[in-house]
């Protein structure tokens, strides 16, 4: 209980918020709110509130909606639902004893708020107001029956309840007529029909009401209900003479012969035609005598009768311009002989008038339609002599005089009778003899230039076109025409200049004037013409112009792609016989921003639904391959390559990712990095390598992730991606001084894949400038030693030329490097290098001899440091080493003894130093 006293009192002051404040945005919320709670609010729940306040409410509530301009926030439905409230609080206030003010105050709500939503479309809820309007219209009824004023004034009061229940039960019939119940609908209107006979004075609201459900079933095709409405309206319009006028009660019976005629013409022609000559008889019009001469041609008249029933048309006076809708009507209706006729003496019967000229221009037209060319040209020859011997034609008609000659022109056209084409433009040509201002003049003589051109006329075409531009030159159409002649007389320069102001006059704001997409749309078919007729005559350098400014000014992706594939076909069997030069380099950079508008133009094509999807794919792998083929032929030019790869592999990503795209990926992407690390070890700037570097990072990681990816598809354990990927992220990351390249090699030193060539080139590059990783280098070599020492088929070179590098790391200079490695580890590095020398052949002897020399120059080294033991030992190694050599021994054998023995002499006199060594 105290939920619905809680949903009461929120509702009241809902309402008075309301109606005392100001339209707002809120408003058509707090309504719905008001709506919704109406249907849980009744009489009992409204027992703490005085009758007297509800009804209260209901009247402010009311009289806010009517009176306050709200249509702008407020829609009409949700002023529906206010009425709806209100009414719904007056029905509460209801008593047995109401006065007739208050019924009266019912009865116009429920009226109201029952068409309000009959006018939104809710004939549900309307039903129920109406009914509820209708018991309240008895009850005055019996209340005002019951009393005894004069008998006058209780039939005024009488008079008024049936005027409103007749009102009533229309707006019933109107619910029932939008749900669809016909039959509710027509017993609704047959009482109000039988009511007139107290109600004269609503005949012609009657009438009204079942016109337009006459009208609305016609227009939803129920062409056996619209014939009821229609045919009631005019009974109800007959009963009293002085309510309906004439004209009305015609428009209805045309518009119910018409539903007649549309719901079968076969069935019911004759009723059709009967209703019709009712019509003319109630009000004569044109449009019935129109529909009587439609309604005649859907039977079986013979031209004879037809002819006289049209000749009715005449004598009732009509205008010339309705007689030629008849002739228009006979011909749609294959009624030829009966039109020309009729046609004929039209021209007979307003020869004074001055718009006989329209009659023989309609003759003409008909003749051209039947294929009557001989007569239609006596016709023209007519038309033009008169015109210019004083009979001219209306200013008006002048240009449908035209009309028809060019439509005669092209359909001869059409058919490459261009002979007859030009027959009739030159009809056109006498008639503008008066007049040679017009714009139109120059249209036709670029008409007549084409028919020229296709006969081979190549002079009269090209006099045609000079007239042409005399009059018009800031026309694309002109423009193209002098691009077509200049190509007959093979003037290559001039054709060129053509395509140029073509272009010019489509991109300046002059061309604003007009339609502007129209505009746009025509020169992009010119340029796609021109293209067509210049390789057609061997111009192939206009139509690589043409060709590109179709790709530049297209806005329809299938036909830019078309275009570049021919501009490829033109351009790259050229530019593969150029030598290298900068002439080359700049077709390469064309042909590069070819390939970047069609990379931009297959977004757009994938992104729509006008191909199918194998169709696009096709599209991006023809320029994929071209693409990757490009940039295979630019091997003396590397940032060309470049970016031919990186553009295979964005056309690559429009393709399907099966194996065999994801490997084409891979190596565009590969190839790329290549490029960039080169161009980073060859930039002149920190700042420019830094950019080749990162840019080859980005392609690096694309290409790791596409090959984690073709992992999964087959076995590519030959495949040398993986070590390419480690090797080059390895180089840029140590050039740009990573502080993350310790824990990037983490898992790299653990690889089982990668090879002692693989360390070795790490350890090179670990200390190529900018990169400097001596700790790096020594494990790397040390890795690659080892690898090569497990291999059963040991490469003794390579083996050779690894401990070459790990020496001169480690010895630079003949220096150890203490700092990056301690004397016994680089002792033990060569004691190894013996023993591998000793145990194989075919060390490189340069190689032993290097190792000797090192050796013994860090034992000078040592001796110079006091360090006699070390000096003893290591230049004992250099003389184990001399052993080994062998063409050379002799060369080095006697020096060195010398050297040696000098030495062993120093140090035994010096040998308490070496006692103090540490």
């Amino acid at each position: 209980m105290d939920d619905i006293r809680f949903r009461v009192m929120d509702f009241k002051e809902t309402i008075e918020n309301l109606i005392a404040t100001d339209i707002s945005p809120t408003t058509p919320a707090a309504i719905d709110r008001l709506f919704m709670d109406i249907g849980n609010i009744n009489k009992e729940s409204m027992a703490e509130i005085q009758d007297s306040q509800i009804e209260e409410m209901a009247v402010n509530l009311w009289n806010w909606i009517i009176t306050n301009n709200i249509g702008l926030v407020i829609n009409e439905e949700q002023k529906a639902k206010v009425r709806h409230v209100a009414c719904k609080l007056i029905r509460m206030c209801e008593h047995p004893d109401a006065s007739e003010e208050a019924i009266h105050r019912q009865i116009l709500m429920n009226m109201k708020t029952g068409k309000g939503w009959v006018n939104v479309g809710n004939v549900v809820l309307a039903d129920d107001f109406f009914q509820s309007a209708i018991t309240s219209l008895e009850k005055l009824y019996s209340k005002i029956t019951q009393r005894s004023p004069t008998e006058e004034h209780v039939m005024v009061q009488k008079n008024t309840v049936e005027r409103d229940l007749l009102k009533v039960l229309s707006y019933q019939a109107e619910a029932a007529v939008a749900g669809g119940n016909f039959q509710k609908a027509s017993r609704c209107i047959l009482r109000c029909k039988d009511m007139l006979v107290r109600l004269p004075q609503m005949v012609c609201y009657l009438h009204t009401v079942c016109y337009n459900f006459g009208l609305q079933t016609y227009r939803e095709n129920k062409y056996e209900e619209s014939c009821f409405w229609l045919s009631q309206s005019f009974d109800i319009g007959k009963t009293d003479g002085n309510s309906v006028e004439p004209e009305m009660l015609a428009k209805v019976l045309r518009l119910l012969a018409t539903a007649y005629l549309d719901w079968d013409s076969s069935e019911y022609r004759d009723k059709a035609l009967n209703i019709i000559n009712l019509a003319n008889k109630e009000h004569l019009d044109p449009v019935g005598l129109f529909l009587k001469v439609k309604i005649l041609l859907k039977g079986e008249i013979d031209n004879e009768e037809l002819f006289q029933n049209v000749m009715e048309i005449l004598h009732l006076g009509m205008t010339m311009n309705f007689c030629l809708n008849i002739v228009k009507l006979l011909m749609d209706h294959e009624r030829d002989s009966v039109g020309f006729y009729f046609l004929k003496i039209i021209c007979e019967h307003f020869q004074s008038s001055e718009d006989t000229s329209k009659a023989q221009l309609l003759h003409i037209d008909m003749l051209l339609q039947r294929k009557e060319d001989l007569f239609a040209k006596e016709k023209v020859e007519e038309i033009i002599i008169g015109h210019q011997t004083g009979k001219p034609l209306a200013s008006e008609l002048i240009g449908y005089f035209h009309n028809i000659i060019w439509k005669q022109a092209a359909k001869s056209f059409e058919v490459h009778n261009f002979d007859d084409a030009l027959h009739w433009y030159c009809y056109s040509l006498r008639f503008y003899a008066a007049d040679q201002s017009d714009l139109d003049l120059a249209k036709l003589q670029r008409n007549m230039a084409s028919c020229y051109l296709h006969l081979g006329q190549f002079d009269k075409a090209k006099d045609a076109v000079i007239k042409a531009a005399q009059r018009d030159p800031r026309n694309i159409f002109t423009q193209f025409y002098i691009f077509k002649i200049s190509i007959v007389e093979g003037n290559s320069g001039r054709a060129l200049q053509a395509i140029f102001s073509l272009e010019y006059l489509l991109t300046t704001e002059e061309q604003n004037e007009n339609n502007v997409s129209t505009k746009r749309t025509s020169g992009v078919m010119l340029f796609c013409l021109a293209a067509q007729f210049a390789l057609e005559n061997g111009q192939q350098v206009v139509a690589v112009k043409a060709l590109e400014n179709l790709a530049k000014y297209s806005e329809e992706p299938p036909q830019v792609l078309t275009a570049l594939k021919c501009l490829f076909r033109l351009c790259l069997p050229r530019i593969s016989q150029m030598p290298e030069s900068e002439n080359k380099r700049q077709e390469m950079d064309r042909i590069l921003a070819y390939f970047n508008t069609a990379l931009l133009n297959l977004t757009q094509l994938f992104e729509g639904e006008t191909w199918t999807l194998a169709s696009k794919i096709n599209e991006a792998h023809w320029f994929r391959k071209t693409a990757w083929n490009l940039a295979v032929q630019c091997e003396k030019d590397p940032l060309s390559m470049r970016e031919f790869f990186v553009l295979s592999y964005k056309m690559s990503l429009f393709c399907p990712s099966d194996q065999v795209i994801l490997i084409a990926q891979k190596t565009c992407l590969l190839m790329a990095a290549a490029v960039d690390l080169q161009q980073g070890r060859r930039a002149s700037t920190a700042f420019e390598q830094n950019c080749f570097l990162n840019r080859a990072l980005d392609l690096i990681h694309k290409c790791r992730d596409i090959w984690n990816v073709l992992k999964t598809t087959g076995d590519f354990s030959r495949d040398p991606c993986e070590t390419l990927l480690i090797l080059y992220e390895f180089e840029v990351r140590a050039k740009l001084n990573d502080p993350l390249l310790d824990h990037f090699l983490e898992p790299v030193w653990e690889l089982p894949t990668l090879e002692s060539k693989a360390f070795e080139t790490m350890a090179a590059l670990a200390m190529e400038m900018p990169a400097c990783y001596p700790s790096i280098a020594l494990k790397a070599l040390k890795k690659a030693l080892f690898f090569y020492k497990r291999k059963e088929s040991i490469d003794v070179v390579r083996y050779s030329q690894c401990m070459h590098s790990l020496v001169n790391l480690l010895v630079p200079d003949g220096v150890p490097n203490t700092e990056l490695c301690p004397m016994e580890e680089i002792w033990g590095n060569f004691e190894d290098a013996l023993i591998f020398i000793s145990q194989t052949e075919g060390y490189p002897e340069m190689e032993v001899l290097c190792l000797m020399i090192k050796s013994w120059n860090i034992g000078i080294f040592l001796y110079s440091e006091r360090m006699y033991v070390s000096t003893e030992k290591w230049c004992g190694l250099a003389l184990r080493l001399l052993d080994y050599l062998g063409s050379l021994k002799s060369t080095y054998e006697t020096q060195v003894n010398i050297l040696y023995g000098e030495l062993m002499e120093a140090l035994e006199k010096n040998k308490r130093s070496a006692f103090n060594e540490e």
